[in-house]
């Protein structure tokens, strides 16, 4: 086995037991990485000098791929409901096949961070058989300063081996993809798939499972600060807008998707940034676009035309093209990655009902039963048999990402609501004057202007109306946003329409949130909405 760059002294490779009669090549800076990638083929570059890769046939995280080894310490932590699990036996096997893949091929290793918080931070090793793979995990966790790599001791290996092709009959799982936790031992194993957003969603699955017995909640979310230490965190699924949201040039970025909020305040566990870049523009985007456009970023299935520029509109290859940067590119970044207790909560759905208005005030039970419900809405066309809008709820807004039930998550984010006086806001970045379609895209503008409102405080004492389906708090006037957008129901052309869609979207949020009642208390389920008749 050749070494090359700097390693841990102590351990090396056999962290996770396994060896090799290539080459290994340990924490390679960006520029290597380039050279690596392209050497070996895996990736080209665009004009701006981003490292442009192709993830094959998996072009998004598999879940249901993905499985926990069950064990005597994880059978009575794990959301079992929530997570498919796996034998000890059965995972021995399946490490022992990845130690066995790995034999003869030349690694790299990369000795990162996950956690921005001196107290709670997670040293991990990545082991990836692709140098662009080294690349995106580097530009995603926490880099340690070099003079501390000598010393590096991991508490959690991750192995992403794309080559290896499980088999379900040996390894119980369902194909050749495989995406495998154990918890005990602190390992994990992906093969099967070249996506890379798999290390860093383990990682950040194994921080939601140790993080809240140490009194700290996991968040997906993204956070900024403004210049008074007046925190904001933005819960949100994929597509709702946190990443663009929270990069406001008014505010210093803490980070764009995974926090943990603990005594000391909020921290990020990452950094970098994976942000989304279909339909990305510079107009919109500024900040965004040009970290994807430059040299040290890896772009995920982005299309470039014969002169190397990046064509975001393209979705040819899929609607989840990817840029993966580290943070301090972004030019208001935080460069500690923390900040003091947020003062506000902003809980993002993009609702293609068209129901929902561009923003409400929650109580605290009514943020309990939303941050549990964790709505947004998939449109039309966005995947295969899907011909009009249908619901998505996913607990906690990052149900493939909980090992632990809901519940734990919610308590501990109620407590700290209740501790630190936070406000909390429902956003709604989706459809206005009718469903998906229909409607149109609420405009960014305004969605700013509402959030700026409510990040400044000057909302809090707005008069408000009580949406008659949900029951929160809706203002009947913001400065700077037309006043007719914040009804939505006065916005449709027919509101007998708009009732019908309300009542049916109230019926899908009663339906979902069943599972939840006998884990909340009654002011929480009080705050369900409410179906209505049809208005006259």
């Amino acid at each position: 086995m050749k070494e090359i760059g700097m390693r841990n002294a102590a351990r090396g490779l056999d962290a996770a037991g396994l060896a090799t009669t290539g080459t290994v090549r340990y924490n390679l800076l960006p520029h290597l990485l380039y050279e690596e990638a392209l050497r070996r083929g895996e990736a080209g570059l665009t004009a701006h000098g981003a490292l442009l890769a192709g993830t094959g046939a998996h072009t998004g995280r598999s879940p249901k791929d993905k499985y926990v080894v069950r064990d005597a310490a994880t059978e009575r932590e794990v959301w079992w409901a929530n997570n498919q699990s796996m034998t000890p036996e059965t995972f021995d096997r399946l490490l022992e096949d990845f130690r066995e893949h790995a034999r003869e091929r030349d690694l790299y290793v990369q000795d990162l961070l996950g956690g921005a918080d001196d107290g709670h931070r997670l040293p991990v090793r990545v082991v990836t058989e692709l140098a662009w793979h080294s690349l995106f995990i580097r530009n995603l966790l926490i880099r340690p300063e070099r003079d501390a790599l000598a010393g590096f001791v991991p508490r959690l290996t991750v192995i992403d081996l794309p080559s290896f092709q499980a088999d379900p009959a040996r390894h119980g799982c369902r194909s050749g993809t495989v995406v495998a936790m154990d918890l005990t031992r602190m390992i994990v194993l992906i093969g099967g798939t070249a996506y890379a957003g798999e290390m860093k969603k383990s990682v950040f699955t194994v921080l939601n499972h140790i993080l809240p017995a140490h009194g700290v909640m996991p968040m997906h979310c993204s956070a900024n600060v403004g210049p008074e230490g007046d925190a904001a965190i933005f819960f949100g699924l994929s597509g709702t807008g946190k990443t663009t949201l929270s990069a406001d040039p008014e505010r210093i970025l803490i980070g764009d998707d995974e926090h943990g909020w603990g005594p000391e305040g909020v921290f990020n566990f990452e950094g970098g940034c994976y942000a989304k870049t279909i339909r990305l523009s510079a107009a919109a985007e500024p900040q965004i676009h040009a970290a994807a456009c430059r040299f040290g970023t890896v772009l995920e299935n982005v299309v470039i035309d014969a002169d190397g520029i990046p064509d975001f509109d393209d979705e040819s290859l899929t609607e989840n093209t990817r840029s993966a940067y580290p943070l301090d590119f972004i030019a208001n970044a935080s460069e500690t990655g923390r900040a003091g207790h947020p003062r506000n909560i902003v809980m993002l759905t993009a609702d293609a009902f068209g129901v929902m208005p561009p923003i409400a005030r929650l109580t605290p039970q009514q943020a309990m039963y939303h941050f549990l419900s964790g709505y947004t809405a998939k449109v039309a066309g966005t995947e295969r048999g899907v011909t009009e809008p249908q619901p998505e709820f996913s607990a906690c807004f990052g149900s493939p990402f909980l090992p632990r039930h809901p519940s734990e998550y919610a308590n501990l984010l109620r407590d700290l609501i209740s501790r630190h006086g936070v406000d909390c806001w429902l956003v709604n970045t989706g459809w206005t004057g009718g469903a998906y379609g229909t409607g149109r895209r609420m405009p960014i503008q305004a969605t700013r202007a509402l959030l700026a409102a409510a990040l400044d405080g000057s909302l809090a004492g707005a008069a408000c109306r009580t949406d008659p389906n949900f029951g929160f708090a809706v203002p009947i006037a913001v400065p700077g946003v037309d006043p007719g957008i914040l009804d939505p129901r006065a916005t449709w052309a027919d509101p007998l329409a708009y009732d019908r869609q309300a009542r049916k979207l109230v019926g899908m949020f009663a339906a979902n949130f069943a599972k939840f009642e006998d884990h909340v208390d009654a002011g929480v389920r009080g705050s369900a909405p409410q179906l209505r008749e049809a208005a006259e």
